[in-house]
């Protein structure tokens, strides 16, 4: 059982949430987009979105600067 994020192939983890998914991932800059299977994942609901066997994750940075 595997899950996409970024396009890499990763083990499937059962109940597994969004928020697990990015500290597993490492993914610890504050100001991320999360979409799975193409759909906007509301931060506000990163704890509660379990994702599920091939799953398609995108996790996106966001930066700001002038």
């Amino acid at each position: 059982m595997t899950i996409s994020v970024n396009g890499r192939t990763i083990d499937h983890i059962e109940g597994e949430s969004v928020s697990r998914l990015l500290k597993r991932m490492r993914f610890l800059f504050p100001m991320v987009v999360v979409k799975v299977d193409g759909v906007i994942v509301p931060d506000d609901r990163f704890t509660e979105t379990m994702l599920h066997d091939g799953a398609v994750v995108e996790i996106i940075h966001l930066t700001s600067g002038g």
